[in-house]
């Protein structure tokens, strides 16, 4: 066990079933191949957030439906890499703790050796709850007893009385969107729902890609509410995150670029989840010039977030050389390679 150079050679020296998703910016299965290439520094960490990739692991023995996971916080470099020192100690704590039995129950000792592991982190209960249900799906298992639930609620179409909802309700129906009868469940309700239930769910649905049909019904609540209601323009935008890269939502997302005024929300999910949809040297220039017209905090906490992104990395460098920049936004860049007093 002392030559194993990779987690996902772990997982499989212990003959483990396994999946993996990244849990920074919203939740996304990783591929085993992505994964190991991340893992071997063959492939940047396409999203990292805040300067480290968030790794659940979820593993189990074929005669278990159970999974153990496991939460990897690890550190990325200045490119995006894996700090493959850090993977090393993380698996080296793994093995002094379990040998080479990841599924057994874990005595106290053994216990006490997997929590001084610096690298495991606790999810919020929001990830924890969806990352919940996308597993269970995976695994062909049953939803919880809130599914039902929230199903119930929709049909009942009484949208007042959601005391009785469920978090893990919200999120089995969105991991289960395109079952049943569900889309049309969520297309007559979208527009009722009170902000206690809309805000949970779009935080869900940013983790799922959408059927066309719901794409297109968002972008429409989205157009007609009113800019004065950024709170929930910004919620029904992070529900369209993991189709940041349809057709559709990636026009939606170019004309909300061309309009005068974004708010900090807005512009805040855009670069956090909607990041994708920054795909051309027109668009990152035009989130930029909106970033300098807010707090002078906001640029530099955002162009720091979005310059680790590998996919926009070179769109940022490419318009900090563009002549065509406003006043305002070479200032700006200039800030940031500016030392601060002491």
């Amino acid at each position: 066990m002392s030559t194993i150079s990779s987690i996902s050679e772990l997982l499989s020296l212990s003959q483990c079933q396994y999946r993996v998703y990244d849990l920074g910016r919203k939740i996304l299965k990783l591929s085993k191949d992505t994964f190991d290439k991340i893992e071997h520094c063959q492939l940047p960490h396409p999203s990292p957030f805040q300067g480290h990739a968030h790794f659940a692991i979820a593993f189990w023995q074929k005669h278990s439906s159970q999974p153990f996971i496991w939460f990897a916080k690890l550190p990325l470099d200045e490119r995006g890499l894996l700090n493959q020192g850090a993977r090393n100690h993380f698996i080296a704590i793994i093995v002094e703790a379990l040998g080479n039995d990841l599924s057994v129950d874990p005595t106290d000792k053994q216990q006490e050796l997997l929590n001084s592991n610096p690298y495991l982190f606790t999810p919020s209960q929001y990830k924890l709850a969806m990352l919940n249900s996308l597993l269970t799906v995976e695994l062909k298992q049953t939803p919880s007893e809130h599914y039902a639930n929230f199903c119930q609620y929709l049909s009942e179409q009484n949208w007042q009385q959601w005391q009785h909802i469920g978090v893990q309700g919200i999120t089995d129906f969105a991991a289960r969107l395109t079952e049943q009868n569900n889309v049309q469940l969520l297309s007559d309700g979208l527009t009722h729902l009170p902000f206690e239930v809309l805000s949970p769910l779009c935080g869900a649905l940013e983790n799922c890609p959408l059927p066309v049909g719901v794409i297109e019904q968002v972008i429409s609540i989205i157009k007609q509410i009113k800019q004065t209601d950024s709170d929930k323009q910004q919620m029904l935008l992070r529900a369209l995150a993991s189709s940041a890269e349809h057709p559709f939502v990636d026009q939606h997302i170019a004309g909300l670029l061309e309009q005068q005024e974004l708010s900090d929300s807005q512009l805040i999910t855009l670069c956090g989840r909607c990041w994708q949809a920054i795909n051309t040297p027109e668009r990152t220039m035009l989130l930029l010039e909106h970033l300098v017209k807010h707090d002078e905090a906001l640029f530099p906490a955002i162009f720091k977030d979005l310059v680790a992104i590998p996919t926009v990395r070179p769109l940022l460098f490419q318009c900090m050389r563009a002549p065509q920049r406003s006043e305002a936004l070479s200032k700006a860049i200039g800030l940031l390679f500016t030392p601060e007093s002491n």
